[in-house]
Order: structure tokens, then C-alpha cells, then sequence
């Protein structure tokens, strides 16, 4: 299939052992080192807009759904959701797709997802891009306090034992444009972000099951990878926004101090989604990472 020029263009699902149908798509072709793009928790797939088309250019792209995020549906047990579920996946959907090694690229969840699977799998990595992400434990650095962490199980319970409603208000809500422009003037760079750009992620949102966001979440609030960066054995760009709120940039420069094979670029003005709001800078630097790691 084509993209409406000569890049080939493939969509499809392959199902897991436990019957969760997980949507993917592939792009591109080339010699240069595959890519696998890793989304953070509720997104499918917004934040990669303006990476697509240069990586593309040279290699294979492939980007996916986890279980319960967009196009993927969940297993029969509903309740095999979260980071070693998804690292399992990874590994079945480059094996499917004929993917021997590639490199990683995270955002925000993402970035964890990354560094486990370079923990289970390092045969399968030939390098790691880390994009608005930390290593663990997000509910302990959230807007840089802990207060997430107290929050967190009454908001679970609740979702939990009233799954409906919850899915209901979410549903309404995240479709407001009020939403919207409260995201991106509290949390975001309103100078930098086309405001377009949010409105996927936000869409997403609202479709998702609550459900499976807070489990998702409860997989992650007790996990880390910082035991592990010290082993991370292959070059690793991090990328830091200077007002990243979901996950401070200090937590970025702290792991690129603690990964022995790494370069940090900060992103002046850059939030979470700083690859939106500042992608000329972002693409070129990745641009140059991958360039050097293919040398």
C-alpha cells in the first residue's frame, strides 16, 4: 500500500495470546535502522506528527496501540493491562513484522516502556530515543510534588466500581473546547503549540475507557527503570522541555547523567509535547543522533 506517493503505507492488528487485537501501522522503507514509536499513556499516536515524514524518509516506521488505547482492544481478561503486558507486545509485534532490531522511541510512558524493554530484550535494541519521559514512579514527580500518589487510589476506586459513569463524564468533558484550552494554557506552551496539533490527544482521551487508563496507570506508579540505566548499552538521545509539568526536565537530565552513552538536548520553551512546539529543533537533533548511530 502507498501513502498517496511512493512510501509504502501498511495498517493492520495481530492478536495476542490472550486474545487482545492490537492495531498498528508501518510506514517507509529504506536501509537505515527500523524505528518503533512508543506513545505515552493515553495517546495514539498525536505527539510523532512532524517525525513521521523524515523518518520515513530513510527506514521502516512502525508505531502501535497499546492494549486499550486507540484502535487495540484488550485481552479476555480485561485485567492484563500495563508495563510487562506491554513489553510482551513489543516484542510479538516486532517479531511478527520481521523487525530483528531497531530503534526505540518514547514519549512520556513511553520513555519507560523503552528502558524495560531494553531491560527484558536488549538483543532488540540498537539505540533508544527518550522523548518528555523519566525512568519511574511518575505519580512521585507529576507538577513536582507527590500529591498524585495520595490522589491516585480513591480516583482508581472510583473508576473501578463505576466504570460507566466514569467513562460518561470523561467522555464529555475532554471533548470541550474549554478542556482543550485549559490543557494547553495550564500545562502546555500556548506561544509554541498550534493548537490543532493537541486536539487528537484530546480526542483520544475522551474515547478511551477510564478503565483502562487508571490501569495502565496503576502498572506504572511503582515502576522504575532507574536500577537499569546504568546497563543501558546502547547510544541514547534524551530530550527535555524546559517547562515540562508531567514529567520535570530535571528528571530528563538526571537520566541522561545516569546512562553511560547518552546526549541530552533541552528544549528552550518546550513542554510535554515539545516535538509539537518545537519540531525543527527536535527532527534535526534526532536527525543527527540517527545519522551517528548508522555511521
Amino acid at each position: 500500500m502507498s501513502d498517496g506517493g511512493t512510501r509504502s503505507f501498511h495498517q493492520s492488528f495481530f492478536t495476542t495470546d490472550d486474545g487482545a487485537p492490537l492495531w498498528f501501522e508501518e510506514r517507509g522503507e529504506g536501509p537505515a535502522m527500523p524505528a518503533v514509536l512508543c506513545d505515552g499513556l493515553g495517546c495514539d499516536g498525536f505527539i510523532w506528527r512532524y517525525l513521521w515524514e523524515p523518518l520515513a524518509s530513510k527506514r521502516r516506521v512502525l508505531h502501535w496501540n497499546y492494549r486499550g488505547h486507540g484502535k487495540s482492544g484488550v485481552p479476555t481478561d480485561d485485567t492484563r493491562i500495563g508495563v510487562e503486558y506491554i513489553c510482551d507486545d513489543l516484542l510479538r509485534l516486532m517479531e511478527s513484522r520481521g523487525l530483528e532490531r531497531a530503534v526505540i522511541f518514547g514519549h512520556s510512558m513511553g520513555v519507560q516502556m523503552a528502558l524495560e524493554f531494553h531491560r527484558r530484550h536488549p538483543s532488540r535494541v540498537a539505540g533508544l530515543v527518550l522523548i518528555c519521559g523519566s525512568y519511574g514512579t511518575p505519580l512521585d514527580t507529576w507538577h513536582d510534588h507527590s500529591l498524585m500518589r495520595l490522589a491516585f487510589p480513591g480516583m482508581k476506586a472510583f473508576v473501578e466500581r463505576f466504570p460507566a459513569l466514569a467513562k460518561l463524564v470523561t467522555g464529555k468533558v475532554l471533548r470541550t473546547e474549554l478542556a482543550v484550552e485549559f490543557g494547553i494554557r495550564t500545562e502546555l506552551n500556548p506561544l509554541l503549540l498550534n493548537h490543532n496539533d493537541f486536539h487528537p490527544y484530546m480526542e483520544h482521551l475522551a474515547k478511551m475507557h477510564p478503565l483502562y487508563f487508571v490501569r495502565t496507570l496503576d502498572s506504572l506508579k511503582d515502576h522504575s527503570a532507574l536500577d537499569h540505566l546504568s546497563q543501558v548499552n546502547v547510544p541514547t538521545l534524551v530530550v527535555g522541555g524546559e517547562i515540562d509539568r508531567f514529567t520535570p526536565v530535571w528528571l530528563s537530565q538526571r537520566m541522561a547523567e545516569h546512562l553511560p552513552n547518552s546526549k541530552y538536548l533541552f528544549v528552550q520553551g518546550g513542554s510535554h509535547t515539545a516535538p509539537l512546539e518545537r519540531p525543527g529543533l527536535v527532527n534535526a537533533e534526532i536527525e543527527q543522533f540517527l545519522a551517528k548511530l548508522e555511521a
